[in-house]
């Protein structure tokens, strides 16, 4: 596997140069450079495809993406790790600006040397990669801000790595898209993290869309402080290995998350879903629902984990999982999970496991439908609840339409 070469390779080259950041990753690493295969979040991995991620040359060159749709820039402020490093913008009502390495340091340092080599291993082997070039690091305050669109790509016939530090000031409000394409026989690391202050409303969608053998780990971390509120809505499809994984701590309590997730898997794709929420304060709020269709002999998966310990009393957690297996030899796993300490909470998890409504196809096929034509409008339904979610328009990008061609 080229890449866990060059992780030794890079570990063995000592550097004066080496970050602080990159330091300790290495040392984490040092002892068990895979994650354990035996693992909760990484046992139904599929091996040769894992194996495939980590199989191409590592490439920190940019590489221009082909944007899926036209963009006016008087409608937003559009990023591209990788080409742009340097954003600082000063209005009357908000602020971006660029972080310095000293506040990134600071921001990621402790989440990482605390950090568990198979839970963030996916961070760890993402730092050990990434080059300054790829790393961008925000500062966002204020209100007003034109939505803010992101995208990351990764080059043919390489393995790219890319880091996102977000800060959000207290009493900001701030519309996120983050697009991640995936180029043919590819390879995308990706970890995002979000720091979101006091009375602050974020509202966060993710799109990963791949192509031909494509691959991604797709790791997102997100701190919530005191009266934030979070909202996240992500689609994941056309890869043949994806992994996405969601970190959400609500640090000190009083805080809300809102989730609506899906994966759309075919052929002999793996596309996974991995989220854990953490509470540590009282009166917290999630809302979670997570969906996968899968068809011909793919796999899908998903695995949420909701943790509230003593001191998070009045805490209210829901996560649902509904899914859709639409071939008899395509599988789903799915395992919403409640860990709970706390005596003085709501918390509550499910899972279904079901194919197209036959009553409701038939029905349309009575009016004068085709098979084909109320499956897609049985399939639009599904998607729908989902789609509505994201933080843009339909003028910008019909999701909706591009994921019922994904035939």
């Amino acid at each position: 596997m080229e890449i866990i070469e060059n992780i030794n390779h890079l570990k063995n080259n000592s550097s004066s140069e080496r970050s602080e950041i990159k330091t300790i990753c290495f040392q984490k690493l040092d002892e068990k450079i895979l994650p354990n295969k035996n693992a909760e979040v990484w046992r139904l991995s599929n091996k040769s495809k894992f194996s495939k991620f980590l199989g191409y040359p590592l490439n920190n060159e940019f590489h221009e993406p082909e944007i899926p749709y036209n963009f006016s820039n008087n409608n937003g402020i559009r990023l591209i790790l990788g080409k742009e490093k340097k954003i600082n913008i000063k209005e009357k009502k908000w602020e971006i600006r660029e972080l310095k390495n000293d506040e990134i340091i600071k921001l990621i340092k402790g989440k990482l040397s605390q950090s568990d080599p198979d839970n963030q291993w996916s961070n760890l082997m993402n730092h050990c990669l990434t080059t300054e070039r790829n790393i961008i690091g925000l500062n966002i305050s204020g209100n007003d801000i034109p939505h803010l669109e992101i995208f990351c790509n990764s080059k043919f016939n390489f393995f790219n790595a890319k880091t996102l530090i977000l800060n959000i000031e207290e009493d900001t409000t701030v519309d996120i898209i983050q697009i991640n394409l995936g180029d043919n026989n590819s390879s995308l690391s990706l970890s995002n993290y979000l720091f979101i202050g006091e009375k602050s409303n974020v509202n966060h969608g993710v799109v990963s869309h791949g192509k031909i053998k494509s691959n991604i780990i797709n790791s997102l971390n997100v701190t919530q402080y005191k009266h934030s509120n979070y909202s996240l809505a992500s689609l994941q499809f056309k890869f043949d290995f994806a992994r996405f994984e969601i970190n959400i701590n609500q640090v000190q309590g009083n805080a809300k998350s809102n989730i609506k997730g899906m994966q759309i898997t075919k052929k002999n794709e793996q596309i996974s879903t991995y989220a854990r929420i953490e509470f540590n304060g009282p009166n917290g709020f999630l809302d979670q629902l997570n969906k996968s269709l899968a068809k011909d002999t793919s796999h899908a998966i998903f695995e949420g984990l909701i943790m509230v310990p003593q001191v998070a009393q009045k805490t209210d957690a829901s996560q649902l999982s509904r899914n859709l297996l639409l071939s008899n030899y395509a599988k789903i796993d799915t395992k919403p999970q409640l860990e709970i300490i706390a005596d003085d909470v709501k918390c509550k998890h499910g899972a279904t496991i079901s194919q197209l409504n036959e009553d409701e196809i038939f029905y349309m096929r009575s009016r004068g439908l085709t098979l084909e034509e109320a499956s897609k409008l049985q399939l639009r339904s599904y998607y729908q609840e989902i789609i509505s979610f994201f933080p843009f328009s339909k003028e910008k990008w019909d999701l909706l339409d591009l994921i019922i061609k994904n035939k």
